[in-house]
C-alpha cells in the first residue's frame, strides 16, 4: 500500500513539474487568438452586423431619460 501511495504522489509531482506552458505553446495560442480575432473582425465588419450596429447604437443615444 505504502508502495502505491509513493508512485502515486511522485506522478503528481512530475504533473506539477510541468504545469507551465512552453514557447511553442505560447506561439500555437498567440497565432489561434490572431486567427479568432481576424475572424471576429471580418464578421463586426461585414454589411448587416455593422447595420445592425449602428442601429442599436443610435437607438440607445436616441432614448429617453
Amino acid at each position: 500500500m505504502a508502495a502505491w501511495i509513493g508512485l502515486r504522489t511522485r506522478g503528481v509531482r512530475g504533473r506539477e513539474a510541468q504545469a507551465g506552458m512552453s514557447t511553442a505553446e505560447y506561439a500555437v495560442g498567440t497565432i489561434a487568438a490572431a486567427g479568432f480575432a481576424a475572424v471576429l473582425y471580418k464578421i463586426v465588419t461585414s454589411g448587416p452586423v455593422s447595420t445592425a450596429m449602428r442601429q442599436l447604437i443610435e437607438r440607445a443615444l436616441d432614448a429617453g431619460f
